[in-house]
């Protein structure tokens, strides 16, 4: 089974994970994506911030730390791994969120919320560590 390197960043808020809708896939992610040739993790998770987050977004690339990796089912590809680099926010993020080609929308989830829209990564890993950490 292929498997494709990634990186992902938890930006927690009133113990809620910010989470987005990509306009190609009908699941919800943490900010992140693929990790391109030459870059390390952390070069890949701050491009993919300034990407997805937009121009007004306002973040301490200090504050982003290596949580850890995991190996999951891509869901948009279910013949296919992500290794997953995750990454946490240590801070608060600031300025206004933008869509854009890319990204659809943005939202706040709380570990109550329904679950059924969003990436096999964020129910079986990501999530689990807001809660087992007392983010969420």
């Amino acid at each position: 089974m292929e498997i494709i390197s990634t990186v992902g960043i938890m930006f927690f808020k009133d113990k809620k994970l910010l989470i987005n809708k990509p306009r190609l896939r009908p699941t919800y992610q943490i900010v992140g994506g693929h990790i391109e040739k030459g870059e390390s993790p952390i070069q890949a998770i701050i491009r993919e911030c300034k990407e997805e987050l937009g121009d007004k977004a306002i973040f301490d690339v200090d504050k982003i730390k290596y949580v850890m990796d995991f190996v999951e089912v891509n869901t948009a590809f279910p013949n296919k791994q992500i290794h997953m680099h995750l990454f946490i926010y240590e801070g608060i993020l600031e300025g206004e969120l933008t869509t854009s080609t890319e990204i659809e929308s943005f939202k706040w989830i709380s570990r109550d919320d329904d679950r059924s829209n969003l990436a096999d990564a964020l129910k079986n890993e990501i999530i689990p560590y807001g809660i087992r950490n007392y983010y969420m």
